[in-house]
């Protein structure tokens, strides 16, 4: 009897997990005419395989590589539309700890998840597609939903085909050159914040040239030496990690417009001088005592947490991952919120040139060879990269987060309210405003961008006057390759190096240490890296269309 239990329960969950019985299983019982004419229509650009699925239910595991990550699927408006609509549940698996550790077990067990997202650069990518543990894109849009190519990229699906001509990953926040040349409302997320009633205090400084921050710095440290409770911070970076920390590098070099290549090869901007000038003046103020510990050794939660209370004067900063503490600041205090003034620039005063994403994206989804129904999860991501499905995760559902004013979408003042004040109580209530982004499409979306609140809309203004296209350069080498490995070496050495830089004791000590990074960095294989890396751009341009 406990058996007969066993196996009868063992039934109901695996039907409650995933209903399987498809169309085409279904099709292969009942060959009647009727039944064969549905299936052929089914699989037809005119009928999303997402609509036939609707009445089926189907629980299906996301890996998300992103520990911070906390949204769950359910209770909210947009999930429970979205499962209504396409029969489809999530359960979100994210790391508890290190990400790499977490993919790399997950590979070794070969019990992936049905949908896997990862960073568009994590090398564990090319190892799923290696071992042959995801499946084509390509293929089963073919065989279960052609609506794919309706829905999907052409200029992504081209950058995403990998030499057999298939696609295994399919990227969120997409841009091609073409989707910014054609699109004013796309801007970078990189921004020079500052605190504004600081800022303002110390009469609105430039803060373009070396001289110009650090005196604003110094002052502001003077006037300020402690803010809510706490002492001031004069200076706010993200953080540091096996990279390096993209505030110190990568998004400055933006803000100094040092370029990626010149004479037709890839260039070293991690020696260029008018990086290193700046470089110089940030360690200056680190000798001066006005590089806080903190900068160095706090996560992003311990981050998110001193930009809610306003702890740092200046930062140069993503803002888009800052606007949940812009709303807490304003509604605590809304002199203390950051706004985006003009930052760093090089000695010629030039404009910055900051990215935006590129063909890359930001991550890229998966779905896995363990997948209990791939034809459920193919249906379910074009869904989720049609217009419908944009809509959704974007503003919610007509008539209860917005309405249709004069043939554009307009959220409702209760919704935009809750959003601006409380991320957490909205993404409970109603979950949109790209709560669920691992496909959302940006170029997309900005057709129905909504006025933020001023301190948000600020931001969001700045953010678009200097974009620039990168994606040319925003390049991998082949995984496994000695120049792959060399790279990642060189790139922990730098991560290394950062840090002592900018606490080097004086203006020699810098000197020494940069001087033997270059060392360290040539023996390791720079140059040959450098090289492929040059090609890689060539072919890229090639790809993009980019003269």
């Amino acid at each position: 009897m406990k058996k007969l239990v066993t196996i009868g329960m063992s039934v109901l969950l695996t039907v409650g997990v995933c209903a399987c019985n498809t169309t085409s299983e279904v099709i292969k019982e009942n060959t009647n005419a009727d039944t064969l004419a549905a299936e052929q229509n089914a699989h037809s650009d005119e009928i999303p395989a997402w609509q036939r699925y609707a009445d089926e239910p189907v629980t299906l595991d996301w890996y998300i590589n992103y520990s911070w990550y906390a949204t769950p699927w359910g209770g909210n408006l947009v999930s429970d539309t979205i499962t209504e609509e396409t029969g489809v549940s999530v359960n979100f698996i994210t790391p508890m700890g290190n990400e790499d550790e977490k993919v790399n077990a997950l590979i070794a067990s070969e019990k992936l998840p049905d949908l896997i997202t990862l960073g568009y650069w994590d090398p564990k990518i090319d190892t799923l597609i290696e071992k042959n543990m995801v499946y084509a894109l390509n293929e089963l849009a073919d065989e279960y939903d052609v609506y794919f190519y309706e829905v999907t990229d052409e200029a992504a699906l081209n950058w995403y085909t990998k030499e057999d001509g298939n696609i295994y990953a399919y990227p969120n926040s997409s841009i091609s050159p073409q989707d910014l040349e054609d699109n004013d409302a796309i801007g970078s997320n990189q921004t020079f914040l500052v605190r504004k009633d600081i800022y303002e205090a110390i009469g609105s400084p430039d803060m373009s040239t070396p001289e110009g921050f650090a005196n604003a710095v110094r002052k502001a440290a003077e006037l300020y030496p402690e803010v809510d409770g706490g002492p001031l911070i004069p200076i706010g970076a993200h953080t540091f990690d096996s990279q390096g920390s993209v505030s110190f590098d990568k998004y400055l070099m933006n803000f100094l417009a040092v370029p990626w290549e010149k004479d037709g090869k890839m260039y070293d901007r991690y020696t260029d001088p008018e990086y290193l000038t700046w470089l110089k003046m940030f360690r200056e103020l680190g000798e001066e005592g006005l590089l806080a510990n903190d900068i160095f050794v706090d996560t992003r939660t311990q981050m998110e947490e001193k930009v809610a209370n306003g702890r740092y004067f200046c930062m140069i900063y993503q803002y888009t991952d800052m606007l949940t503490q812009q709303r807490i600041l304003l509604e605590n205090n809304p002199e203390s919120i950051y706004i985006a003034v003009e930052g760093p620039r090089n000695s010629k005063g030039d404009d910055p040139t900051l990215t935006t994403t590129s063909i890359n994206g930001w991550t890229v989804t998966m779905i896995s060879k363990n997948c209990k129904c791939p034809e459920r999860a193919i249906a379910f991501m074009d869904y989720l990269m049609s217009e419908q499905g944009q809509m959704r995760i974007y503003l919610g559902v007509e008539g209860v987060t917005y309405d249709m004013v004069d043939g554009k979408p307009v959220l409702k003042e209760e919704v935009k309210e809750l959003l601006a004040s409380d991320r957490i109580a909205y993404d409970k209530l109603y979950g949109a405003d790209d709560a669920y982004w691992m496909l959302q499409d940006n170029t997309m979306q900005a057709q129905w961008e909504q006025e933020s609140i001023p301190a948000i809309q600020q931001l969001k203004d700045w953010s678009k006057k200097y974009p620039t296209y990168d994606g040319q350069y925003d390049i991998s080498l082949p995984s496994e390759s000695e120049n792959a490995k060399a790279d990642e070496q060189i790139t922990r050495l730098w991560s290394v190096t950062l840090p002592q830089l900018l606490l080097a004791s004086s203006e020699e000590e810098f000197d020494i240490i940069l001087e033997a990074f270059v060392t360290q960095r040539e023996a390791l294989g720079y140059e040959s890296v450098m090289e492929e890396k040059t090609e890689l751009m060539i072919e890229a341009k090639k790809k993009l269309g980019i003269e």
